[in-house]
């Protein structure tokens, strides 16, 4: 099983610091409109989700693996509910690679698989480097093409 480059956790904590700047924020500011609104609580939850946030996306990664099989893409991901999902390349209509700007600044993107389906019909591999990406989007898109032939009638 491959596993993601450790500078995805950089990405996603950037998100975790998003988050508690919002709320740090709502709560300062709400603390000047409320007297009764103590001002330790403004510091002391910003701080809770860091910590939290901070943990989840260790964990995220932890738990992050993909493997490219015979006839299909694997994963496994999650911390709290765990989500395997198989993609048979004889489902995949098209791959993209993305880079979004705060994995750009760390040097990474990602790769999106979508698939034939109804719901949501698409994978999105994070934290791979530029060429990684690349890589694997080309492997993906050779793997799902030679299926079409070999699903043929």
């Amino acid at each position: 099983m491959e596993t993601l480059d450790s500078r995805v956790r950089l990405v996603w904590f950037v998100g975790v610091l998003f988050t508690t700047a919002l709320i740090g924020g709502g709560l300062f500011g709400a603390r000047r409109f409320v007297a009764d609104f103590a001002v330790w609580i403004s510091v002391v939850i910003p701080l809770v989700i860091l910590v939290v946030g901070g943990t989840y996306v260790a964990l995220k990664y932890r738990s992050w693996q993909f493997e490219i099989r015979d006839d299909n893409l694997y994963l496994e991901r999650g911390v709290f509910t765990r989500v395997t999902t198989v993609v048979p390349f004889v489902r995949v209509q098209h791959v993209d690679t993305q880079r979004g700007p705060i994995e750009r600044l760390v040097g990474l993107g990602s790769v999106v698989v979508y698939t034939a389906g109804s719901r949501g019909a698409d994978v999105t591999i994070p934290g791979l480097t530029p060429e990684r990406a690349s890589n694997l989007q080309r492997r993906l898109r050779n793997l799902a093409i030679e299926s079409e032939y070999e699903d043929a009638v």
